[in-house]
């Protein structure tokens, strides 16, 4: 068990250092206490691996003398959990999809991908904070986009509002067009003016379309089986992430939670990438 702990400690610790310097500034502590941003990151990713509070995994990362090794700390020089905590609120959305996009290079992509949305539980809080805070949504959409291949999470969007897929389809996929050959998705990502976007990045879609007329039956008989039945696979990966880490999240602001979910995805190749 440690050793495949730390070897999910070294695959954190190479792609947390990848970041750019940029990056890494808004991670890092700016009372400049010598712990720098990948170091966060790192922390952050044993936090959803070993399913533990933040002093918990502070205390198992200060005990553990490879682990120290690899952050390149000593005992005493840890941060304490309320510095860790507040590190995961400084960097925005785009670092922490950033470290998920490196950790889906750890997997083997053929460019082949399919998008798809799923819900995660908000109720973990008690019933008296829910009150106080007024909060009436009570799950998170998170769209991810897996590439078919391995299974690895590419990218995930997360709303409290409960989209369209035909507002999150483009916006998903073309951030990440540089990396699709095609993309399946079903019927509630119809939307011809999403193909044609698709299109002109050299994507093809593989979107059933909803059938209102006999040219939709033709339509969607043109569209490869092959490929297009792959997008089970992002239902399976949607279900792998819930059964493995659980279905809702523990964080009690929504922009907290957006992060939880990506780590989540994040720590999901990683320990993919380990078994492969």
């Amino acid at each position: 068990m440690q050793k495949i702990l730390f070897r999910f400690v070294k695959q954190a610790v190479s792609i947390a250092r990848k970041l750019t310097d940029a990056a890494l500034i808004q991670i890092s502590d700016p009372a400049g206490n010598g712990v720098a941003g990948w170091k966060h990151a790192v922390l952050h990713f044993l936090r959803e691996h070993m399913d533990a509070t933040l002093a918990e995994v502070l205390d198992w990362a200060e005990e553990m003398e490879r682990v120290r090794a690899a952050l390149v700390l000593e005992r005493g020089e840890f941060i304490g959990p309320s510095a860790l905590c507040r590190s995961l609120d400084r960097a925005p959305m785009v670092v922490w999809r950033e470290l998920l996009r490196l950790s889906s290079e750890l997997l083997d992509q053929s460019g082949h991908a399919a998008i798809d949305a799923t819900y995660f539980d908000r109720r973990e809080a008690s019933s008296h904070y829910l009150k106080r805070c007024d909060r009436d949504v009570q799950t998170v959409q998170a769209t991810f986009l897996v590439d078919t291949a391995q299974g690895a999470v590419i990218d995930v969007h997360c709303s409290a509002k409960w989209p369209n897929g035909t507002n999150i389809g483009p916006q998903v996929a073309l951030r990440n067009a540089g990396d699709l050959l095609s993309l399946a998705a079903d019927k509630g990502y119809d939307d011809m003016s999403f193909r044609e976007a698709l299109r002109a990045e050299g994507i093809r879609p593989l979107i059933k379309h909803r059938v209102f007329a006999p040219y939709d039956h033709a339509h969607n008989a043109r569209i490869q089986d092959e490929l297009y039945n792959q997008r089970s696979i992002c239902e399976t990966v949607n279900s792998v992430i819930k059964r493995s880490y659980g279905s809702a999240v523990r964080a009690r602001s929504w922009y907290r939670q957006f992060r939880e979910i990506t780590l989540t995805a994040a720590v999901y190749n990683l320990e993919l990438a380990l078994k492969s």
